[in-house]
């Protein structure tokens, strides 16, 4: 089937707006780290499994879910690819969880600090309002101009801030002052 000129520009015309409409989804990671008054939430990296044993105790990592060999490198590979973005080491908040305190240690994007306010609520480990209050106190004390804050939790709280799901080391950048979400392009999972 031979195209007019007209079609094949009609043609042409529609692919890229639907590329853009789709690219709107989502963010890259330079474009994330330029901008202010955000906040990066990142799930933890690959832990095998589903929820935490019932013998979970948040002062042992041996009665939690963990990362494994692909979740460490993924965790590295997060790091490296927002250093490479532009982000700066300022620090990292994290769930008290292990997989989420490694995640964080091991992006090696600055010193690392638990934070109540990220903890998983699924399975009642933690309390939902309790740490959905904590959470949102702190994201209120997100300034305008400050550099993106960058928080490492449980798909949980991020799907209960921001609406959005996320994959195993998948984040999205959230903006407290408007209450909107975009999806962040993060490395593949190795």
């Amino acid at each position: 089937m031979q195209l007019r000129p007209l079609q094949q520009i009609l043609l042409i015309l529609m692919l890229v707006l639907c590329h853009n409409t789709l690219r709107a989804d989502t963010l890259s990671l330079a474009e994330a780290a330029q901008t202010t008054g955000t906040v990066v939430m990142i799930r933890h990296a690959l832990a095998p499994g589903f929820g935490d044993p019932s013998h979970f105790d948040i002062n042992r990592c041996d009665t939690q879910r963990n990362l494994d060999d692909r979740g460490r490198r993924q965790s590295k590979a997060i790091g490296q690819a927002m250093r490479g973005a532009g982000f700066e080491n300022r620090g990292i908040l994290s769930s008290p969880w292990c997989r989420c305190m490694d995640t964080a240690e091991l992006m090696d994007l600055g010193a690392v600090e638990a934070f109540d306010g990220l903890s998983s609520f699924f399975q009642d480990h933690a309390p939902r309002g309790y740490t959905l209050k904590r959470l949102r106190d702190r994201l209120a004390r997100v300034q305008p101009n400050d550099p993106p804050l960058i928080m490492v939790t449980h798909q949980v709280v991020i799907s209960a801030i921001t609406g959005q799901g996320t994959r195993s080391g998948g984040a999205v950048l959230y903006d407290p002052r408007t209450d909107q979400a975009v999806a962040l392009e993060m490395p593949p999972t190795p």
